[in-house]
């Protein structure tokens, strides 16, 4: 199979499909890998380093989509890219598609088959390919927070660590999963005080054990997240339904309870935010203020950091595109169900049940289309 790797072209966007290491993988199965000049300056890789592994390396973008039986990508594609995809070609990368109808109609007059890393499950019912960035985001979320509550970036002057003499900053995280773990693991280190909120109590029951009662957990009701954050200086808003939409957990009205001057960090903004009050942003002019409440809603937080994300990325996502390459999509994800989860579009149709009713339209179970099976059933 010829896998094509792309440079990303969304604003910021410092991240690319695949690292030299994974490219030699593939060339050591007995693939050709062609890769867009300059897709790994962002994370130290040149074009150098690419050939080293076996790739051949594409003057342009176009080349790239043109030849490829199956492209591997970091971010949605963008408007441009997704009009060079073709019926047949193989799309692997993040779509997030339930907030994104205009990237859902465009995947699917493409005719190409997209598989979404987000939506690739484990045995355990993680997200295995979605976690690496959750980890990162969610460190992240406590780092750009922590700077956009300092006065120039409109927050309440805090410093969430806090002085010998002078309370630390309070942190709250909506959600006990990956992104709220992690946000809570680097809140905890930088001395701040942390609440995290989750409507399962076995989770909370681990994330004490964990913590060692170094943080506080509540369970998730209206009142307890009004409670907090009418005391917090930071809320990391990391909530996730696989596929769909985020949940709207905080409305505008209850930015009236907060602080002045305090911030909230959507990190649920691929799927739509979980603050009513969020829309997306990007590196280049990351924050904005609602009602007096500084807003970081970053929808690729991880692109800031490329090269550890990128890497962090491959080591999970490689298994899949090895057996995506070795055996072709549709053996692949037949063999598969946590792969096959990961279908999304396939020859112009919705796959998955979870973006199909997000976006009000009706999808063909995942398994039908890769056998080719019966017609397409309306969601329930």
């Amino acid at each position: 199979m010829l896998v094509g790797v792309p440079k990303e072209i969304k604003i910021h966007e410092y991240r690319v499909g695949l690292t030299p290491e994974a490219v030699r993988e593939l060339t050591h199965h007995g693939h050709a890998v062609l890769v867009q000049a300059g897709a790994g300056a962002g994370i130290g890789a040149d074009d150098a380093a690419y050939r080293a592994s076996g790739a051949e390396i594409a003057l342009d973008a176009a080349t790239v989509f043109a030849r490829a039986d199956m492209v591997v990508k970091v971010k949605e594609p963008q408007p441009a890219e997704c009009r060079m995809l073709r019926p047949g070609q193989v799309l692997f990368t993040y779509l997030h598609l339930a907030p994104d109808p205009a990237q859902a109609l465009a995947l699917c007059e493409s005719g190409c088959t997209a598989i979404a890393y987000e939506t690739v499950t484990d045995a355990t019912g993680g997200l295995p390919l979605l976690s690496p960035m959750s980890e990162v985001a969610g460190r992240m979320a406590i780092q750009v927070g922590a700077v956009a509550l300092q006065k120039a970036g409109g927050g309440r002057g805090v410093l969430l660590g806090g002085v010998p003499g002078v309370a630390a900053g309070d942190v709250v995280v909506i959600g006990g999963g990956t992104v709220g773990t992690h946000a809570a693991r680097m809140a905890v280190g930088m001395g701040a005080r942390v609440t995290i909120l989750d409507k399962s109590l076995p989770r909370l029951r681990q994330l004490d054990e964990l913590f060692e009662g170094r943080v506080t957990t509540q369970y998730a009701t209206v009142h307890a997240r009004e409670e907090a954050m009418m005391c917090a200086d930071l809320v990391v808003g990391a909530v996730l339904v696989p596929g769909a939409a985020a949940p709207k957990l905080v409305r505008r009205a209850q930015l009236a309870s907060m602080r002045p001057g305090a911030v909230v960090v959507d990190v649920a903004i691929d799927q739509g935010g979980c603050f009513e009050t969020s829309h997306p942003t990007t590196h280049d002019d990351p924050t904005y203020i609602v009602d007096g409440i500084v807003h970081y809603c970053v929808a690729n937080m991880p692109g800031a950091v490329a090269r550890t994300s990128t890497f962090a990325l491959n080591n999970a996502t490689l298994p899949f595109t090895l057996a995506l390459a070795d055996k072709g999509w549709q053996q692949a994800c037949a063999d598969d169900p946590h792969l096959r989860a990961g279908l999304n579009v396939h020859a112009g149709r919705i796959t998955h049940a979870a973006v199909a009713q997000a976006l009000g339209l009706v999808d063909v179970p995942a398994l039908d289309a890769v056998l080719g099976g019966p017609a397409p059933r309306p969601v329930a």
